[in-house]
């Protein structure tokens, strides 16, 4: 089973580890595109501190990120699933994983990235802010951009297994798997029920998505559970004590999980 994750826009600090090294990066394919990017984003920063707030949209009081970028290629590195921070890794919590647990986490989940393209949860990656909605100006879109690299080397680390698509919608466009991969290729929506004057009332509320995406992620890896299909994936996820709707029929690779709280 292949996890897909977004980033997160908050990120924690570097530490005292060794720069970055693009070799040691997962998906050595993507390293020419990776490269590419990093290139123009650390030369933006450094040559101009305005132009480059405007283009990464970042505000007044977080124009020490344009410097951060500026010193990317020789910043402190930590494994990516330390970097990210926010609502879905705190409800993952990787560093409480089992030894087991952690040795699955390290082989099947990779996050999205703007500047790496994709990353495992392992690699030493410095902190960043790039965002896949940022055109810069010579590489352009990079939602877009990323798409050639990731359709040449996404597929073959999918391999035979399921792969669980828990990505937002802007990272998601970076790279859409096709054919039969798309067809055991699972997508999750997590909605919030509540009784509303005796009724009940659906909706999709950002934080309980995000924080029972890191919540079912890390019950899968504590599980040991290999789903190979989206029916599958759903039974699995009955059997996690989830309410799940979908998983046959029609739209069988897009399930709703029902939560009443947090």
């Amino acid at each position: 089973m292949l996890v897909l994750l977004p980033p997160s826009e908050g990120k924690a600090e570097g530490s005292r580890g060794r720069p970055l090294d693009l070799g040691s990066l997962s998906l050595p394919g993507l390293n020419p595109a990776r490269e590419t990017v990093l290139e123009e984003l650390v030369a933006l920063c450094r040559a101009d501190e305005e132009k480059a707030r405007g283009v990464l949209g970042i505000g007044e009081g977080l124009r020490g990120e344009v410097a951060k970028n500026a010193r990317l290629r020789t910043a402190p590195t930590r494994p990516a699933g330390e970097i990210y921070t926010g609502v879905l890794y705190d409800a993952l919590e990787l560093a409480t994983l089992s030894t087991a647990a952690k040795r699955r986490a390290a082989r099947s989940l990779l996050v999205f990235s703007a500047l790496w393209g994709a990353v495992g949860v392992t690699d030493r990656i410095p902190s960043y802010r790039l965002s896949a909605g940022v055109k810069l100006p010579g590489t352009g879109a990079l939602g877009a951009f990323w798409r050639g690299p990731a359709e040449s080397v996404l597929p073959e680390a999918a391999g035979g297994g399921l792969v669980l698509d828990l990505r937002s919608s802007a990272y998601a466009g970076m790279w859409r798997p096709k054919g039969e991969l798309a067809r055991r290729t699972a997508t999750v929506r997590v909605l919030q029920s509540r009784l509303v004057d005796g009724v009940e009332k659906r909706s999709v509320v950002s934080h309980f998505n995000k924080a029972t995406k890191g919540r079912i992620v890390r019950a899968l890896l504590e599980s040991g559970a290999a789903p190979k299909t989206p029916a599958a994936l759903a039974g699995t996820l009955r059997e996690l004590g989830y309410t799940v709707e979908g998983g046959e029929g029609p739209d069988a690779r897009a399930l709703d999980v029902v939560v009443t709280e947090l």
